[in-house]
């Protein structure tokens, strides 16, 4: 795998443009820790669920949140939906207050392996079944897991990379992916060295190098790819960006060097911002998931565990991850992602995930016309 921990190339280097935290866009992302429903909310009483940050993506606060709430309800739940910020021990003490209150599930949405597999096990002592929510936590203990297919999405990403530059022989690539201590970006790595790897074994892609960013920091992923494109010359035919974030801390590198447009760039999430940046030939592609369907899958799952329906839990369950550190297979939910290219942003639009108001403004809006997005 040639995925590596930045180390240090991501030291501190003095002089270097200060980057916009792009994993943010028009989606609200107030993100503080409060309640969504709350103790005793539901019929059927109340379901835990904790959001691990706001910094590198709008999803959680904008997408997670109210689609969760809404799912859950209408399961006749009240949903405590906490927000971690990024911020490990603040996410342990919101499990341990949601525990104490006596949810009847537990949805964990996890900063890193090592606190979720501490709030899962803190949860089953004290008999509240749990649900690791779009990232697995490797060796842990939940029984279920809800997310993409993440394999799948990067595989995505590299091929419309490849058919990107299919007609330059050769071509330079750089990859920036994810934190290395999300099992989630490991995945996505997966799918893309599916893809790429035989291209580059076979000279016709040539890997220049592949950073992981800790943190899914945008910033640091700017800062870790303006290094790398100075130390290849300024030469980079096209860049494997792990998410929507990333790539628009890289587009900004790009734009300085006059290299946006020229470049492609993929992306995932389906962010207004990535797909603003899609649109205007910034950004090859992003990847849509459909987070409406997670939430209402993990709604369904949390009301099976609840009634201690196990039969229904597995027949909502009905694919498998493995997870190598615990040497267990882990029952799942795995949901099929899109590829978006500028011809397919419409189907982010009219699927109600962007609204075309917000996408539609600036320099963007007759690329919005020209495509039927209203």
């Amino acid at each position: 795998m040639r995925m590596k921990q930045y180390g240090a190339v991501a030291v501190a280097l003095a002089g270097l443009l200060t980057l916009t935290a792009c994993g943010s866009n028009s989606a609200s992302s107030g993100g503080n820790s409060t309640s969504s429903g709350g103790s005793g909310g539901g019929k059927n009483g109340t379901v835990g669920v904790i959001l691990p940050e706001t910094a590198t993506s709008a999803r959680w606060e904008g997408f997670d949140r109210p689609m969760l709430q809404k799912a859950l309800s209408a399961q006749g739940f009240g949903a405590d939906i906490q927000n971690a910020q990024g911020d490990v021990q603040k996410f342990s003490t919101l499990a341990d207050g949601m525990i104490a209150e006596g949810v009847k599930v537990l949805v964990i949405a996890s900063i890193n392996s090592e606190v979720g597999n501490a709030v899962a096990n803190k949860a089953h002592k004290a008999g509240i079944p749990t649900i690791d929510y779009d990232r697995l936590n490797l060796g842990g203990s939940s029984d279920y897991y809800v997310s993409f297919d993440n394999v799948k999405v990067g595989a995505l990403q590299g091929q419309d990379l490849a058919d990107a530059l299919k007609a330059k022989p050769g071509a330079q690539v750089i990859e920036v992916e994810g934190a290395p201590t999300d099992n989630n970006a490991t995945l996505f790595h997966q799918g893309q060295e599916q893809v790429l790897k035989p291209l580059y074994d076979s000279g016709a892609l040539k890997l220049v190098a592949s950073q992981a960013i800790d943190g899914w920091d945008n910033q640091k992923g700017g800062q870790v790819f303006e290094q790398l494109l100075t130390g290849n010359g300024n030469r980079i035919d096209g860049v494997v960006a792990a998410n929507d974030g990333l790539a628009g801390a890289i587009i900004t590198v790009l734009k300085k060097n006059g290299l946006n447009g020229k470049v492609p760039v993929t992306g995932q999430d389906a962010t207004t911002d990535g797909l603003k940046a899609v649109l205007r030939g910034d950004q090859y592609m992003t990847v849509f998931k459909p987070i409406e369907e997670e939430a209402n899958s993990a709604a369904k799952l949390a009301a099976a565990l609840a009634k201690g329906d196990k039969s229904a839990a597995d027949a909502i369950a009905t694919g498998t991850s493995q997870d190598p550190k615990g040497n267990r297979t882990v029952k799942s939910v795995l949901l099929d992602p899109q590829s978006i290219t500028r011809d397919q942003v419409k189907v982010v639009v009219d699927k109600g995930y962007v609204k075309a108001s917000d996408l539609c403004s600036g320099d963007v809006a007759s690329v919005c016309t020209q495509l039927g997005i209203s």
